[in-house]
């Protein structure tokens, strides 16, 4: 099933320049943008120190779920990236075991997060990891599980920091900054 799935979403690859462009755009050069603008979310908090619960919430859940939780799995689980499988040239390169995605872990992570946060932009954070998650599918380097995979470790990574720090939170927001 993961390899008919690949097959299906990575057939149009190389078939439209447009595309390929776009799909190379998300799979490679978006996350860049989601990152940065994750970093400017957290200014919107009036109190300094919600802001800095914000930031070391996005952090944590990110240096969790891909720093920690990924890397042990995939120091003990090997498992080659498609084009690795299949033996063709990918529309990005990539190196490294594949599963479970790190982009999947990290921005979904992040997405959860931002979600409490600032529910508006958490929806478009969700959004955009499934897209890129999609693209990098798309572009060669990823199976349909290993996406799976980094979405429910980076869902449940957000999910714990966040219900962890949740006291906090609401501490902070009953004193004054």
């Amino acid at each position: 099933m993961n390899i008919l799935i690949f097959n299906f979403i990575h057939q149009l690859a190389g078939r439209y320049f447009w595309l390929d462009v776009l799909m190379v755009f998300f799979a490679l050069y978006f996350p860049y943008l989601l990152g940065i603008f994750a970093l400017i979310l957290p200014l919107a908090e009036k109190k300094w120190r919600l802001r800095w619960l914000f930031y070391f919430e996005m952090a944590f859940a990110v240096i969790l779920g891909r720093g920690l939780i990924t890397e042990i799995i995939r120091y003990f689980y090997a498992h080659p990236r498609p084009f690795d499988f299949f033996h063709f040239t990918p529309l990005i390169s990539e190196s490294g075991n594949s599963f479970p995605s790190g982009h999947a872990v990290f921005f979904f992570a992040l997405a959860i997060i931002i979600l409490f946060w600032r529910p508006k932009w958490g929806w478009f954070y969700l959004a955009s990891a499934a897209v890129l998650s999609f693209a990098r599918i798309y572009a060669g380097i990823h199976w349909p599980l290993d996406i799976l995979g980094g979405a429910a470790i980076g869902l449940a990574c957000g999910f714990a920091v966040y219900y962890l720090f949740r006291p906090t939170e609401t501490a902070l927001k009953k004193t004054s900054a």
